[in-house]
């Protein structure tokens, strides 16, 4: 008998129990959901610190093709025919920067398009191929230096030890 008590009690203590925690997480749900749908994010408890803000206006650029001292001041091109043919073609996929440093023949800048054709989905450029690689070869042909001048009118001096 004193078992069958021990085990009625024990039964009645769990599902007290489970109601209790059933409870508990009704209400922490509850409470969650008030405070993110209920809550007004301008109460000042709510927000961190915060500077006042003021909206500035940013002037727009109106020197977009801008050509300075003969240079275009965007890409640093050289204004001349056919800069803007490479500009709306070249410039699309890499900095002018990559163009004028690449200095090369007629025969080189062509086979440099056609592996960016092959290989980086450049499109056929028609009739604008011919004025680009005419406008890069007379514009920045190969330069027949090297990475510096020899140096010349050096006076050189012993080293003693």
């Amino acid at each position: 008998m004193k078992e069958q008590n021990h085990g009625k009690l024990k039964r009645d203590f769990k599902g007290l129990y489970r109601k209790i925690l059933l409870a508990s997480v009704v209400v922490a749900i509850g409470g969650i959901a008030l405070i993110y749908f209920m809550v007004d994010p301008s109460l000042s408890v709510f927000k961190a610190d915060e500077p006042d803000t003021e909206i500035v206006d940013i002037p727009v650029e109106d020197d977009f093709d801008k050509i300075e001292n003969g240079i275009h001041s965007r890409t640093g091109f050289i204004d001349a025919p056919g800069m803007t043919e490479t500009i709306q073609n070249c410039t699309n996929c890499h900095s002018s920067k990559l163009v004028i440093q690449n200095r090369m023949n007629a025969e080189r800048w062509k086979t440099t398009i056609k592996w960016m054709q092959e290989t980086q989905n450049l499109w056929d450029l028609g009739e604008n191929e011919a004025v680009i690689i005419n406008y890069l070869v007379t514009n920045y042909p190969p330069r027949k230096k090297g990475r510096r001048a020899v140096l010349t009118d050096i006076e050189w001096y012993q080293l003693e030890e």
